[in-house]
């Protein structure tokens, strides 16, 4: 059994010579068949550098479009044609031979031999000889194949070729028929590639040596959608992509602002999202070695200590002027540190700066701070130090003491890896590799954790996990499945490419996890709610068990009352007209026989309704759906259904932005609804949806005296 393997994502200039070979062997020989499929891989076997395969019975397989032709003209004599000579054999084996000058594409190398081309086909109707040879085909394919060459022959300026080329596909219709196959086996893979999501083949260097990755939190507030994609990829790179090792470093050198409680929550939020580091580590455990390094640098004058006040040093790096200080002694510099050590008065007032350059283009160079003085008491080292490094100055000193390969840092960083690769020079320590790749922006949405804070102090909003927060632990509470959001976030990838995402994309990622498993419920806004007397009901009500998901049986079953007293939501009532034939929701049609107002004339709500019971009839032809509830038979269960707006009300936030100008007033609806009886066992975290309502996550289970408390879902839908 012969067979021909593709790859059908490699330059199609190598391709189609020995697919339209393989074609036009099977066409033209009963006894010949060769089966041509498709496989996606870089190289069809490992160590070969190919992307044709050809496979004869038991024999070795034949590697590389030009290997496999030749190897078919071997096997296949019916390929050679009757009346071949053996001058035209050698011409043939020479034109296959020239077929690789039709490869590149670049329309300068390609000319010369297109030009070649163009005049040998001079009075000439084949390649080769009088008939139809696979010189011609070879040709033919790489030409076609080739963009630049094709391009070049469309334009028609090369009449010989260009006549040759058209006669050729005239001839000989099989010849597009296999490079549509091929086509679409290139765009069903991209397809497919498409919607698996991003690319993860960024090429990371020397990862056959090991790969270590880290994702470095502050344990200064709760983890955002940003904090999430930057443990997710450091994840999906140490344990899927390249089975190595994942550090979870928290980043505890503020004592200021950072807390225990932020740390447990992290820990937390990354277990939820399935993220379990091989290690957890503190950079201060590192304080000891960090302070060393610093001393070291102090002693070789890479480092000096500053008292210059903040607004005059920002000024002076700005324009690029150096510090007073900057040519200070080492002896001068090490007194200095000493009393920061110390966290004296006098300490309190300098800083460590790293010697690098005034006037540097990149402004993350110009003599950073890499250490300050804080007697605020640390909460894991207590009062040992009063001390602390900078980010930029320890994460580049404990990324490689701990061993880290990779160090997957968001875009914002990209000025300052200079100044990280400057710190492990200057230390004569382990080099790392840093991959930048773009944060995560949301229309209407402040990833910054000092404004997130600012809107918990202020009480702008409930706290961290408020479910308009895009903290994790916000959008959780809003009703977000983690196997949404790990999809959503793996789907961004490592890419460089900066956008500001929609949240209709996310949230309808979600949908897709939650709508084949929600139980459905009903529930009828409590105000102005219409009551309605149904004609041809049985006399008492009576229960019924039916399906919690009319499409998947697993989710279970509840009880569902009927009777001849029913409840359905205002503007449902308004919607309806007499006589009309419309559908009660899982019972069946109706007819309409009287609508009746309020007692006051001023009002224009339905006050009640008279329905008539009509089963037999078809619930395909009523234009109206109504969900409704028996007010009969079961206890109503109180509802709260609350939705939300965004917090801000523009798109994308600029630079000078005043954030407060852009706080939407109006972000928290709540109506309350009465609910169907299984409602009431109901947990809290429960995904449900209301028909026609939409989804609800419940955050506050039902208890007697306080109604259940649910929290709309968005959907993706402009409307969410």
């Amino acid at each position: 059994m012969a067979s021909l393997t593709l790859e059908p994502k490699a330059n199609q200039a190598t391709l189609l010579p020995a697919l339209l070979v393989a074609t036009h062997a099977n066409e033209s020989d009963p006894n010949i068949s060769i089966t041509i499929q498709f496989e996606d891989t870089e190289s069809l076997e490992k160590g070969e550098a190919a992307t044709a395969k050809l496979s004869l019975g038991t024999e070795a397989p034949t590697y590389g479009s030009e290997n496999a032709i030749a190897k078919m003209l071997e096997t296949y004599p019916s390929l050679k044609g009757k009346s071949e000579s053996l001058a035209n054999t050698h011409e043939v084996k020479e034109w296959l031979a020239r077929t690789r000058s039709y490869y590149p594409a670049d329309f300068k190398t390609v000319e010369g031999p297109l030009l070649e081309l163009d005049s040998h086909l001079t009075l000439r109707t084949y390649v080769v000889g009088y008939t139809l040879t696979t010189a011609d085909l070879s040709v033919w394919g790489a030409v076609r194949g080739n963009k630049v060459a094709y391009a070049a022959i469309k334009k028609g300026n090369m009449l010989n070729l260009s006549r040759w080329f058209r006669f050729m596909e005239e001839t000989n219709p099989w010849i597009m028929t296999a490079i549509h196959s091929l086509n679409a086996q290139a765009q069903e893979k991209k397809a497919a590639k498409s919607k698996e999501g991003a690319s993860y083949d960024i090429a990371l260097l020397d990862v056959e040596k090991g790969v270590v990755t880290r994702f470095p939190p502050e344990p200064s507030g709760y983890l955002h959608i940003g904090h999430a994609k930057a443990a997710l990829l450091n994840d999906y790179f140490a344990h899927e992509q390249y089975k190595g090792t994942m550090i979870c470093r928290f980043d505890d050198t503020n004592p200021t602002k950072e807390k225990e409680e932020f740390q447990d929550a992290i820990v937390e939020d990354l277990a939820g999202m399935g993220i379990k580091p091989d290690k957890v580590s503190y950079t201060s455990d590192y304080f000891e070695e960090l302070y060393q390094y610093c001393l070291r640098m102090l002693k070789e004058e890479k480092a000096y200590a500053d008292d210059t006040d903040q607004l005059t040093m920002r000024e002076e790096r700005m324009v690029g002027i150096a510090s007073r200080r900057r040519d200070a002694s080492v002896e001068e510099n090490l007194s200095h540190f000493e009393e920061m050590k110390k966290g004296t008065e006098e300490g309190i007032e300098w800083c460590i700066r790293a010697k690098i350059s005034v006037d540097n283009p990149n402004k993350a160079m110009r003599d950073p701070v890499i250490y300050r003085c804080n007697p605020q008491p640390h909460h894991r080292t207590g009062n040992a130090w009063k001390i602390y490094p900078t980010y930029d100055f320890c994460c580049p000193i404990v990324d490689s003491i701990e061993g880290v390969t990779h160090a997957l840092r968001t875009m914002e960083y990209r000025d300052r890896n200079p100044q990280y690769e400057w710190v492990l020079n200057t230390l004569n320590l382990r080099k790392v590799h840093i991959w930048d790749f773009a944060r995560m922006n949301f229309i209407r949405t402040l990833l910054s954790k000092r404004e997130l804070t600012k809107l918990v102090d202020r009480g702008v909003v409930w706290g961290w996990d408020d479910p308009r927060f895009p903290t994790i632990r916000g959008i959780r509470r809003r009703g977000m499945t983690i196997e949404a959001l790990r999809e959503f976030i793996l789907k961004q990838g490592p890419s460089r490419n900066i956008v500001n995402l929609d949240w209709t994309l996310f949230w309808a990622t979600n949908k897709k996890y939650i709508d084949p498993v929600a139980p459905r419920h009903t529930a009828v806004l409590k105000d102005n709610a219409v009551p309605a007397t149904i004609k041809g009901a049985r006399a008492a009500p009576y229960t019924e068990q039916k399906p919690k998901h009319g499409k998947n049986a697993e989710v279970g079953m509840k009880s569902v009352v009927f009777s001849g007293s029913i409840l359905i939501d205002q503007e449902d009532a308004k919607s309806l007209k007499q006589d009309e034939e419309i559908t009660l929701m899982g019972w069946g049609n109706a007819i309409v026989r009287k609508i009746s107002g309020t007692l006051n004339p001023l009002n224009q709500n339905v006050g009640s309704l008279e329905l008539e019971l009509h089963l037999q009839g078809d619930v395909k032809k009523t234009e109206k759906k109504v969900t409704w509830l028996s007010t009969e038979g079961q206890e109503l269960v109180p509802v709260e259904l609350v939705d939300f707006d965004y917090l801000f009300t523009k798109d994308k936030f600029e630079k000078d932005d005043v954030v407060d100008r852009f706080l939407n007033p109006h972000t928290e609806f709540r109506v309350a609804a009465l609910a169907d009886c299984n409602v009431a066992e109901l947990k809290e975290d429960d995904i449900i949806q209301f028909e026609r309502k939409g989804y609800y996550r419940v955050d506050k289970a039902f208890a007697h005296g306080q109604p259940a408390v649910l929290f709309n879902i968005p959907t993706g839908k402009a409307s969410n």
